[in-house]
Protein backbone atom coordinates (compact mmCIF):
# COMPACT_ATOMS: atom_id res chain seq x y z
CA UNK A 1 0.00 0.00 0.00
CA UNK A 2 2.80 2.62 0.72
CA UNK A 3 3.16 3.35 -3.00
CA UNK A 4 -0.48 4.09 -2.99
CA UNK A 5 -0.56 6.75 -0.27
CA UNK A 6 0.58 10.17 -1.72
CA UNK A 7 -2.40 10.01 -4.15
CA UNK A 8 -4.41 8.17 -0.87
CA UNK A 9 -3.63 11.35 0.75
CA UNK A 10 -4.98 13.55 -2.26
CA UNK A 11 -8.00 12.16 -2.36
CA UNK A 12 -8.36 12.49 1.71
CA UNK A 13 -7.31 16.02 2.20
CA UNK A 14 -9.53 16.89 -0.69
CA UNK A 15 -12.52 15.03 0.70
CA UNK A 16 -12.54 12.90 -1.91
CA UNK A 17 -14.55 9.26 -1.81
CA UNK A 18 -12.17 6.45 -1.89
CA UNK A 19 -11.73 2.65 -1.35
CA UNK A 20 -8.36 0.70 -1.01
CA UNK A 21 -8.51 -3.16 -0.89
CA UNK A 22 -5.89 -4.90 0.50
CA UNK A 23 -4.80 -8.71 0.92
CA UNK A 24 -4.97 -9.99 4.43
CA UNK A 25 -4.54 -13.73 4.17
CA UNK A 26 -3.23 -16.15 1.13
CA UNK A 27 -3.18 -19.86 0.73
CA UNK A 28 -1.56 -22.01 -1.47
CA UNK A 29 -0.26 -20.32 -4.96
CA UNK A 30 -2.04 -16.50 -4.48
CA UNK A 31 -0.22 -14.15 -6.50
CA UNK A 32 0.23 -11.84 -3.76
CA UNK A 33 1.03 -11.59 -0.38
CA UNK A 34 -0.84 -10.05 2.36
CA UNK A 35 -0.55 -6.37 2.42
CA UNK A 36 -0.59 -5.76 -1.41
CA UNK A 37 -3.59 -3.05 -2.37
CA UNK A 38 -5.55 -1.57 -4.96
CA UNK A 39 -7.50 1.94 -4.53
CA UNK A 40 -10.16 3.47 -6.38
CA UNK A 41 -10.58 6.84 -6.81
CA UNK A 42 -13.70 9.17 -7.12
CA UNK A 43 -13.44 9.34 -10.45
CA UNK A 44 -12.95 5.60 -11.03
CA UNK A 45 -9.40 5.94 -11.20
CA UNK A 46 -7.37 2.61 -9.95
CA UNK A 47 -3.88 2.59 -8.84
CA UNK A 48 -2.27 -0.73 -7.40
CA UNK A 49 -2.87 -4.56 -7.55
CA UNK A 50 -4.14 -7.49 -5.62
CA UNK A 51 -3.54 -10.23 -7.50
CA UNK A 52 -1.38 -8.93 -11.05
CA UNK A 53 -4.68 -9.61 -12.71
CA UNK A 54 -6.50 -12.46 -11.49
CA UNK A 55 -9.61 -10.69 -9.55
CA UNK A 56 -9.15 -7.61 -10.16
CA UNK A 57 -12.41 -6.19 -11.90
CA UNK A 58 -14.53 -7.66 -9.14
CA UNK A 59 -12.18 -6.01 -6.75
CA UNK A 60 -12.71 -2.68 -8.58
CA UNK A 61 -16.53 -3.16 -8.51
CA UNK A 62 -16.46 -4.27 -5.10
CA UNK A 63 -14.07 -0.67 -4.39
CA UNK A 64 -16.87 1.75 -5.56
CA UNK A 65 -19.70 -0.12 -4.05
CA UNK A 66 -17.52 0.58 -0.31
CA UNK A 67 -16.43 4.06 -1.57
CA UNK A 68 -20.05 5.16 -2.36
CA UNK A 69 -21.77 3.69 0.85
CA UNK A 70 -18.64 3.78 3.58
CA UNK A 71 -19.33 0.37 4.42
CA UNK A 72 -16.05 -1.70 4.97
CA UNK A 73 -16.23 -5.69 3.54
CA UNK A 74 -13.97 -9.24 3.52
CA UNK A 75 -14.44 -11.20 0.80
CA UNK A 76 -12.61 -14.50 -0.13
CA UNK A 77 -11.80 -15.80 -3.72
CA UNK A 78 -10.78 -19.28 -4.56
CA UNK A 79 -10.57 -21.81 -6.88
CA UNK A 80 -13.24 -23.93 -5.26
CA UNK A 81 -15.58 -21.11 -4.96
CA UNK A 82 -18.07 -21.34 -7.74
CA UNK A 83 -17.15 -18.30 -9.11
CA UNK A 84 -13.29 -18.77 -9.15
CA UNK A 85 -13.42 -19.22 -12.78
CA UNK A 86 -15.81 -16.12 -13.17
CA UNK A 87 -13.69 -13.52 -11.35
CA UNK A 88 -10.18 -15.33 -13.22
CA UNK A 89 -8.78 -16.45 -9.90
CA UNK A 90 -7.09 -20.16 -11.52
CA UNK A 91 -4.13 -20.69 -10.34
CA UNK A 92 -4.89 -22.66 -7.72
CA UNK A 93 -4.71 -20.53 -4.54
CA UNK A 94 -7.12 -18.05 -2.48
CA UNK A 95 -7.24 -15.17 -1.51
CA UNK A 96 -9.40 -12.95 1.19
CA UNK A 97 -9.25 -9.32 0.40
CA UNK A 98 -10.55 -6.36 2.95
CA UNK A 99 -12.00 -3.21 1.15
CA UNK A 100 -12.16 0.02 3.21
CA UNK A 101 -13.40 3.00 2.54
CA UNK A 102 -10.85 5.66 2.37
CA UNK A 103 -12.69 9.54 3.08
CA UNK A 104 -12.45 12.40 6.11
CA UNK A 105 -15.90 10.95 7.82
CA UNK A 106 -14.56 7.09 7.46
CA UNK A 107 -11.26 7.27 8.46
CA UNK A 108 -10.64 10.40 10.45
CA UNK A 109 -6.87 9.20 11.19
CA UNK A 110 -5.85 8.31 7.43
CA UNK A 111 -3.86 12.04 6.88
CA UNK A 112 -1.67 10.52 10.52
CA UNK A 113 -1.19 6.75 8.86
CA UNK A 114 -0.51 8.34 5.66
CA UNK A 115 2.42 10.97 6.85
CA UNK A 116 3.79 8.49 9.55
CA UNK A 117 4.16 5.68 6.52
CA UNK A 118 5.62 8.27 4.53
CA UNK A 119 7.83 9.73 6.74
CA UNK A 120 9.60 6.53 7.46
CA UNK A 121 10.62 6.49 3.56
CA UNK A 122 12.42 9.63 4.04
CA UNK A 123 16.25 9.96 4.59
CA UNK A 124 15.66 12.06 7.99
CA UNK A 125 13.75 8.67 9.22
CA UNK A 126 16.66 6.61 9.38
CA UNK A 127 16.98 3.46 7.33
CA UNK A 128 16.77 1.69 10.34
CA UNK A 129 13.51 2.88 11.93
CA UNK A 130 11.13 0.46 13.49
CA UNK A 131 8.65 1.34 11.02
CA UNK A 132 5.33 1.71 11.53
CA UNK A 133 1.71 -0.61 12.51
CA UNK A 134 -1.68 -0.45 11.25
CA UNK A 135 -4.17 -2.42 12.58
CA UNK A 136 -7.18 -3.02 10.94
CA UNK A 137 -10.48 -5.35 12.08
CA UNK A 138 -11.30 -6.84 9.31
CA UNK A 139 -14.07 -9.35 11.02
CA UNK A 140 -16.25 -8.43 13.52
CA UNK A 141 -18.81 -11.56 14.70
CA UNK A 142 -22.33 -10.55 16.34
CA UNK A 143 -21.99 -6.95 15.76
CA UNK A 144 -18.67 -6.10 16.99
CA UNK A 145 -18.62 -8.00 20.52
CA UNK A 146 -19.49 -5.20 22.07
CA UNK A 147 -16.98 -2.71 20.73
CA UNK A 148 -19.81 -0.27 19.15
CA UNK A 149 -19.24 2.17 16.72
CA UNK A 150 -22.13 4.29 17.86
CA UNK A 151 -25.29 5.44 15.75
CA UNK A 152 -24.60 6.75 12.14
CA UNK A 153 -20.78 5.20 12.44
CA UNK A 154 -19.99 5.09 8.80
CA UNK A 155 -19.04 1.58 9.83
CA UNK A 156 -22.22 0.51 9.64
CA UNK A 157 -24.06 -2.78 11.93
CA UNK A 158 -20.51 -4.64 12.77
CA UNK A 159 -19.27 -1.99 14.36
CA UNK A 160 -15.52 -2.77 14.75
CA UNK A 161 -15.45 -3.67 11.38
CA UNK A 162 -13.05 -1.17 9.35
CA UNK A 163 -11.93 0.47 12.94
CA UNK A 164 -8.05 1.05 12.61
CA UNK A 165 -5.61 1.78 15.40
CA UNK A 166 -1.57 2.72 14.51
CA UNK A 167 1.20 1.96 16.44
CA UNK A 168 4.32 3.88 15.54
CA UNK A 169 8.18 1.93 16.12
CA UNK A 170 11.09 3.67 17.37
CA UNK A 171 12.69 6.79 15.66
CA UNK A 172 9.19 7.39 13.42
CA UNK A 173 9.15 11.19 12.99
CA UNK A 174 6.72 12.89 14.92
CA UNK A 175 5.22 9.77 16.66
CA UNK A 176 5.81 7.95 20.12
CA UNK A 177 6.84 4.38 20.19
CA UNK A 178 4.54 2.09 20.97
CA UNK A 179 1.67 4.41 21.77
CA UNK A 180 -1.55 3.64 19.68
CA UNK A 181 -3.51 6.41 17.74
CA UNK A 182 -7.33 5.86 17.15
CA UNK A 183 -9.06 3.30 18.89
CA UNK A 184 -10.78 0.12 17.68
CA UNK A 185 -13.54 0.72 20.59
CA UNK A 186 -12.61 -1.74 23.52
CA UNK A 187 -9.43 -1.19 26.05
CA UNK A 188 -8.51 -4.87 26.61
CA UNK A 189 -8.56 -5.34 22.75
CA UNK A 190 -6.49 -1.91 22.16
CA UNK A 191 -4.24 -3.05 25.02
CA UNK A 192 -3.55 -6.58 23.31
CA UNK A 193 -3.16 -5.29 19.75
CA UNK A 194 -1.03 -2.57 20.63
CA UNK A 195 1.44 -5.36 22.01
CA UNK A 196 1.27 -7.81 19.44
CA UNK A 197 1.95 -4.96 17.35
CA UNK A 198 5.12 -4.10 18.89
CA UNK A 199 6.54 -7.56 18.61
CA UNK A 200 5.21 -7.59 14.42
CA UNK A 201 7.34 -4.05 14.59
CA UNK A 202 10.30 -6.37 15.96
CA UNK A 203 9.86 -9.14 13.32
CA UNK A 204 9.27 -6.92 10.58
CA UNK A 205 6.19 -9.20 9.06
CA UNK A 206 3.14 -8.52 8.81
CA UNK A 207 -0.33 -10.91 10.09
CA UNK A 208 -3.76 -11.44 10.72
CA UNK A 209 -4.36 -12.27 14.62
CA UNK A 210 -7.81 -13.41 16.22
CA UNK A 211 -9.05 -11.80 19.38
CA UNK A 212 -11.86 -12.19 21.57
CA UNK A 213 -14.31 -9.32 21.88
CA UNK A 214 -12.16 -7.60 24.90
CA UNK A 215 -8.27 -8.59 23.59
CA UNK A 216 -8.65 -12.24 24.95
CA UNK A 217 -5.82 -13.72 22.80
CA UNK A 218 -7.58 -17.24 23.21
CA UNK A 219 -11.12 -15.90 22.22
CA UNK A 220 -12.55 -15.77 18.49
CA UNK A 221 -14.64 -13.46 16.78
CA UNK A 222 -12.54 -10.43 16.00
CA UNK A 223 -10.08 -11.00 13.35
CA UNK A 224 -7.44 -8.08 13.29
CA UNK A 225 -4.54 -7.25 10.57
CA UNK A 226 -1.52 -6.03 11.85
CA UNK A 227 0.05 -4.21 8.45
CA UNK A 228 3.50 -3.62 9.16
CA UNK A 229 5.16 -0.63 6.72
CA UNK A 230 8.26 -1.22 7.48
CA UNK A 231 11.31 1.47 5.91
CA UNK A 232 12.63 0.36 2.45
CA UNK A 233 15.78 -1.90 2.72
CA UNK A 234 18.94 -0.47 1.60
CA UNK A 235 21.25 -1.12 -0.80
CA UNK A 236 25.08 -0.64 -0.43
CA UNK A 237 27.11 -0.81 -3.74
CA UNK A 238 30.74 0.04 -3.30
CA UNK A 239 32.78 1.03 -6.54
CA UNK A 240 31.78 3.86 -8.81
CA UNK A 241 31.64 1.77 -12.24
CA UNK A 242 29.26 1.53 -14.95
CA UNK A 243 28.14 -1.71 -13.38
CA UNK A 244 27.22 -0.17 -10.27
CA UNK A 245 25.03 2.16 -12.22
CA UNK A 246 23.06 -0.81 -13.65
CA UNK A 247 22.37 -2.08 -10.14
CA UNK A 248 21.32 1.13 -8.69
CA UNK A 249 18.62 0.87 -11.46
CA UNK A 250 17.96 -2.86 -10.68
CA UNK A 251 18.01 -2.24 -6.89
CA UNK A 252 15.77 0.51 -7.30
CA UNK A 253 13.28 -0.97 -9.18
CA UNK A 254 12.92 -3.32 -6.69
CA UNK A 255 12.27 -0.95 -3.51
CA UNK A 256 15.58 -0.60 -2.34
CA UNK A 257 16.65 2.73 -0.93
CA UNK A 258 19.85 3.09 -3.07
CA UNK A 259 23.61 4.26 -1.60
CA UNK A 260 26.76 4.31 -4.05
CA UNK A 261 29.91 4.69 -2.14
CA UNK A 262 33.72 5.46 -3.56
CA UNK A 263 36.48 7.45 -2.33
CA UNK A 264 37.13 8.50 -5.81
CA UNK A 265 35.28 12.09 -5.53
CA UNK A 266 35.90 12.33 -9.50
CA UNK A 267 33.94 9.23 -9.97
CA UNK A 268 31.28 9.26 -7.00
CA UNK A 269 28.85 11.93 -8.75
CA UNK A 270 25.48 12.25 -8.28
CA UNK A 271 25.31 12.86 -12.06
CA UNK A 272 26.82 9.15 -12.97
CA UNK A 273 24.17 7.18 -10.68
CA UNK A 274 20.62 9.20 -11.16
CA UNK A 275 19.00 6.16 -9.71
CA UNK A 276 21.03 6.04 -6.64
CA UNK A 277 19.13 7.89 -4.01
CA UNK A 278 22.86 8.97 -2.12
CA UNK A 279 26.39 8.76 -3.73
CA UNK A 280 28.59 9.09 -0.93
CA UNK A 281 32.50 10.11 -1.04
CA UNK A 282 33.97 8.43 1.35
CA UNK A 283 36.48 5.21 1.77
CA UNK A 284 34.28 2.43 1.21
CA UNK A 285 35.10 0.69 5.00
CA UNK A 286 34.96 3.97 6.90
CA UNK A 287 31.46 4.57 5.37
CA UNK A 288 30.38 1.55 6.22
CA UNK A 289 31.08 1.09 9.73
CA UNK A 290 30.09 4.44 10.50
CA UNK A 291 26.16 3.15 9.26
CA UNK A 292 26.63 0.21 11.20
CA UNK A 293 27.81 1.87 14.81
CA UNK A 294 24.69 4.37 13.29
CA UNK A 295 22.29 1.32 13.68
CA UNK A 296 21.68 2.15 10.15
CA UNK A 297 21.94 -1.07 8.41
CA UNK A 298 19.82 -4.25 9.25
CA UNK A 299 19.89 -8.04 8.08
CA UNK A 300 17.08 -6.75 4.94
CA UNK A 301 19.39 -5.00 3.81
CA UNK A 302 22.17 -5.59 0.97
CA UNK A 303 25.98 -5.04 0.35
CA UNK A 304 27.23 -5.44 -3.02
CA UNK A 305 31.54 -4.73 -3.21
CA UNK A 306 32.34 -3.68 -7.21
CA UNK A 307 35.53 -1.99 -6.32
CA UNK A 308 37.85 -5.01 -7.80
CA UNK A 309 40.47 -3.30 -5.51
CA UNK A 310 41.96 -4.51 -2.67
CA UNK A 311 43.03 -1.05 -0.93
CA UNK A 312 39.31 -0.96 -1.06
CA UNK A 313 37.66 -4.07 -0.65
CA UNK A 314 39.46 -5.99 2.05
CA UNK A 315 39.12 -3.68 5.02
CA UNK A 316 35.30 -3.08 3.18
CA UNK A 317 34.92 -6.83 3.52
CA UNK A 318 36.09 -6.73 6.77
CA UNK A 319 33.95 -4.67 8.22
CA UNK A 320 30.79 -6.40 5.98
CA UNK A 321 31.80 -10.04 7.33
CA UNK A 322 32.30 -9.27 10.78
CA UNK A 323 30.16 -6.54 11.74
CA UNK A 324 27.11 -6.34 9.89
CA UNK A 325 23.94 -8.30 11.28
CA UNK A 326 23.60 -11.58 10.28
CA UNK A 327 21.34 -12.50 7.42
CA UNK A 328 22.82 -9.02 5.57
CA UNK A 329 23.70 -10.28 1.76
CA UNK A 330 27.09 -9.57 1.79
CA UNK A 331 28.52 -10.33 -2.47
CA UNK A 332 31.34 -9.35 -4.20
CA UNK A 333 32.42 -8.37 -7.98
CA UNK A 334 35.20 -10.74 -9.53
CA UNK A 335 36.58 -13.77 -11.21
CA UNK A 336 37.23 -17.28 -9.85
CA UNK A 337 40.79 -16.20 -9.25
CA UNK A 338 40.33 -12.91 -7.62
CA UNK A 339 37.91 -14.72 -5.52
CA UNK A 340 40.46 -16.58 -4.42
CA UNK A 341 43.30 -14.29 -4.33
CA UNK A 342 40.63 -12.22 -2.06
CA UNK A 343 39.57 -14.85 0.00
CA UNK A 344 43.26 -15.38 0.92
CA UNK A 345 43.86 -12.07 1.69
CA UNK A 346 41.03 -11.81 3.86
CA UNK A 347 41.76 -14.38 5.67
CA UNK A 348 45.64 -13.22 6.13
CA UNK A 349 43.42 -9.75 7.56
CA UNK A 350 42.20 -11.87 10.71
CA UNK A 351 38.45 -12.74 8.96
CA UNK A 352 37.27 -16.25 10.94
CA UNK A 353 36.12 -18.94 8.53
CA UNK A 354 33.16 -19.12 9.44
CA UNK A 355 32.36 -15.29 8.37
CA UNK A 356 34.06 -16.14 5.32
CA UNK A 357 30.79 -18.48 4.52
CA UNK A 358 28.24 -15.48 4.29
CA UNK A 359 30.22 -14.09 1.37
CA UNK A 360 28.26 -14.71 -2.20
CA UNK A 361 31.44 -13.96 -4.39
CA UNK A 362 31.57 -14.54 -7.55
CA UNK A 363 28.74 -12.32 -7.43
CA UNK A 364 24.97 -13.11 -8.92
CA UNK A 365 23.34 -16.15 -10.11
CA UNK A 366 25.06 -17.92 -13.42
CA UNK A 367 22.71 -16.71 -16.28
CA UNK A 368 25.51 -15.98 -18.68
CA UNK A 369 25.48 -12.07 -17.98
CA UNK A 370 28.08 -10.03 -19.58
CA UNK A 371 26.67 -6.31 -20.04
CA UNK A 372 25.95 -4.33 -17.09
CA UNK A 373 22.88 -4.78 -17.07
CA UNK A 374 22.57 -8.31 -17.82
CA UNK A 375 25.28 -8.35 -15.03
CA UNK A 376 23.22 -6.38 -12.85
CA UNK A 377 19.92 -8.68 -12.98
CA UNK A 378 22.06 -11.53 -12.15
CA UNK A 379 22.85 -10.05 -9.22
CA UNK A 380 19.30 -8.93 -7.80
CA UNK A 381 17.59 -12.33 -8.76
CA UNK A 382 20.25 -14.04 -6.38
CA UNK A 383 19.29 -11.10 -3.92
CA UNK A 384 15.55 -12.74 -4.61
CA UNK A 385 16.93 -15.97 -3.50
CA UNK A 386 18.87 -15.23 -0.47
CA UNK A 387 16.00 -13.12 0.55
CA UNK A 388 13.44 -16.06 0.00
CA UNK A 389 15.20 -18.84 0.73
CA UNK A 390 14.75 -20.19 -3.10
CA UNK A 391 16.21 -22.94 -5.27
CA UNK A 392 17.11 -20.08 -7.86
CA UNK A 393 16.24 -23.14 -10.34
CA UNK A 394 13.71 -22.98 -13.34
CA UNK A 395 10.74 -23.39 -12.45
CA UNK A 396 10.07 -26.26 -14.58
CA UNK A 397 12.49 -28.67 -12.49
CA UNK A 398 11.02 -27.63 -9.07
CA UNK A 399 7.58 -29.05 -7.67
CA UNK A 400 5.26 -27.82 -5.17
CA UNK A 401 3.74 -24.50 -4.48
CA UNK A 402 5.06 -21.43 -6.76
CA UNK A 403 4.22 -18.78 -4.35
CA UNK A 404 5.81 -20.77 -1.74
Amino acid sequence: MRDLLPQLLDWWRADERAAVATVVRTFRSAPREPGAALAVGPGGEVIGSVSGGCVEGAVYDLCLEVAETGRPVLVSYGVTDDDAFDVGLTCGGTIEIFVAPVSRSAWPGFGSFARRVLGTSSPDGGAAASGVCLATVVGADGGGGGIGGGAGDPRGAGGALGRHLLVSGADVPGADAGVPEETLGDAGLDAAVTADAVGQLAAGTSALREYGPHGERTGTGTRVFLQVFAPPPRLLVFGAIDFAAALARAGRLLGYRVTVCDARPVFATPARFPEAHEVVVEWPHRYLAAEIEAGRVSARDAVCVLTHDAKFDVPLLHTALTDLPAGTYVGAMGSRRAHAERTARLVEDGVPLPALNRLHSPIGLDLGARTPDETAVSIVAELIAARSGATARPLHETDGPIHG
